[in-house]
């Protein structure tokens, strides 16, 4: 379970659509005053060089952070408010111009907490973990940021409901254990029962495995039976059956907050056109309010 590291898909068209979206969830959240509890079950690093280690060996950033601003640059094309802020999260940790670092979400959440925020990371990798904290440590947000090297799915229960009544959740497993759907499904029904007001954003991958394919359509009966609001949103970059590579993935949000459809309706299209990589490039947008 211990061979999957974050740095393989670091700034990949996978991370763009998690991390603009999660953007996108915590500013709309920040718009009250009252304290937010912020949930990232499965942290990572939090900190990556793509010109390093695994993530240079992978090169997925090529197809996605490198390949955007590329675009971006090369067209002059109008850049929607959540792609502009997703950016600018980004530049924070490099020099101008460059791209030589990508932050995971838990440096993307830790650099956006307000004074009465607070924000707790998840991370079994025993490699990871440490990295995490030492990346974390550097932080002047320090104090606002628990690290647990512990296994977020089963620990979440525990901090829910926070005592603000006010979190997001992000879950990002690796998905390389089936079991990581049925523990899913199981944390989701759980978290909801205990508080069902919290918003929660999934990243999924779209592959070829049952458990995949079937995944949205579960989280959908999950929303409905607990009577909660939900947005799908899923991201193509290609299609090319037989490659191993992640050509697809999409994010399922309970109780998204109203702006967030139409972030994505101006977001989607041009993630498409910069990060496709032939005809089969495409997005769906799907939530209970359409």
């Amino acid at each position: 379970m211990f061979s999957y590291r974050h740095a393989f898909h670091a700034g990949s068209h996978a991370d763009i659509l998690k991390h603009l979206i999660a953007i996108q969830l915590l500013r709309y959240l920040q718009e009250k005053p009252g304290a937010l509890s912020i949930v990232d079950t499965h942290a990572g690093a939090g900190l990556y060089n793509l010109q390093d280690g695994f993530a240079a060996i992978s090169q997925e950033s090529a197809g996605g952070i490198v390949r955007l601003k590329d675009y971006l640059a090369s067209t002059g094309a109008d850049v929607p408010p959540s792609i502009a802020d997703y950016l600018a999260c980004v530049a924070i940790e490099n020099a101008p111009e460059s791209t030589a670092l990508y932050p995971g979400s838990p440096f993307i959440l830790a650099r956006l907490l307000r004074p009465q925020d607070r924000l707790r990371l998840f991370e079994l990798h025993p490699n990871e973990i440490d990295i995490l904290r030492g990346n974390i440590n550097q932080l002047h947000c320090v104090k606002q940021v628990d690290v647990y090297s512990a296994d977020g799915f089963s620990r979440l229960k525990g901090l829910l409901p926070p005592p603000s009544r006010r979190g997001l959740t992000l879950i990002d497993p690796s998905y390389e254990d089936k079991n990581d759907y049925r523990n899913l499904e199981s944390c989701l029904e759980e978290a909801l029962s205990r508080f069902a007001t919290g918003c929660y954003a999934i990243w999924y991958p779209v592959i070829a495995r049952r458990e995949s394919i079937a995944l949205p359509e579960r989280l959908k009966a999950i929303a409905k039976a607990h009577q909660r609001a939900w947005l799908c949103a899923e991201l193509r970059v290609e299609n090319a059956p037989g490659e191993r590579r992640l050509q697809a993935s999409g994010m399922f949000v309970f109780n998204p907050p109203w702006t967030l459809r139409d972030h994505l309706k101006d977001a989607l299209p041009i993630l498409k056109k910069a990060l496709g990589l032939d005809s089969g490039a495409a997005y769906t947008l799907q939530s209970s309010e359409a």
